[in-house]
């Protein structure tokens, strides 16, 4: 039992990688806070781990509203005494258009929700976990603006790279006080925002091959990277960008 007795906030919580460590932190003991905008399937969510013997609680709401993540510390605080982790996962890939064509909307709407959020969560986020003396705060980032980008992606990839410098700041001003800071870096994995594989086999294939173990990864594998930075086993990781991209990075054939 990883995170026995601890809380976590999970946002981005309704399907794919959210979804997936919502079910399984649950697993290994921990309360969780779910957060996301759709009502039916988060609501599917909380009630599988609530079936399966766990302990969840769920608001619907937009990270791109600072009042929301506030709200959920809130909730964690006032349903479950405190807050240990939170795993800010919610994103969006934007319009994949080049930079000289982009709408100023897709661009601020994607920064808004990839990265801006992730500050409010911080913000809020951290006075709860210096009640505790510890925590651990989890971005999800990506591969795209770390080790490679794509023609369209300059709103994604400008975001996505700012949640690793955020990552870095935070973690050397609430080290000292016992408050790790990590993000995690996955590769292409099998969710809506990667697309159905029937109706686009050629995009399928081409980000297979992309990845040296040549497929994509399944929600839980990426989930497993984030329960090792939520639990005490990563406890001398912080700052780091911790990727997890089925060596993507280092794949040039």
């Amino acid at each position: 039992m990883q995170l026995n007795d601890k809380t976590v906030i999970i946002t981005g919580a309704s399907s794919g990688i959210g979804a997936a460590a919502a079910i399984m932190f649950a697993k290994e003991g921990a309360n969780v806070v779910l957060g996301a905008r759709r009502q039916k399937e988060l609501d599917d969510v909380t009630r599988h781990i609530i079936a399966d013997g766990g302990f969840a609680i769920s608001l619907v709401g937009d990270v791109c509203d600072e009042n929301f993540n506030k709200e959920l510390v809130e909730l964690a605080i006032g349903r479950f005494g405190g807050l240990d982790v939170g795993f800010n996962n919610a994103g969006m890939m934007g319009d994949q258009i080049p930079v000289a064509d982009m709408s100023t909307e897709n661009w601020l709407s994607t920064l808004d929700t990839n990265l801006n959020s992730a500050f409010y969560a911080a913000k809020h986020q951290i006075p709860a976990m210096q009640k505790n003396g510890s925590g651990s705060i989890i971005f999800t980032s990506s591969f795209v603006g770390h080790t490679a980008s794509f023609p369209g992606m300059g709103a994604y990839a400008a975001s996505k790279a700012g949640l690793v410098g955020l990552t870095q700041t935070l973690a050397t001003e609430y080290g000292a006080e016992g408050i790790r800071a990590n993000a995690l870096l996955p590769g292409g994995t099998k969710t809506v925002m990667a697309g159905d594989p029937v109706k686009n086999p050629e995009q399928r294939e081409f980000l297979e091959s992309i990845h040296a173990l040549r497929r994509l990864a399944e929600p839980n594998e990426i989930a497993k990277a984030a329960l090792f930075l939520a639990s005490d086993n990563s406890s001398f990781v912080t700052g780091s960008a911790f990727i997890v991209d089925g060596g993507n990075s280092i794949n040039k054939v």
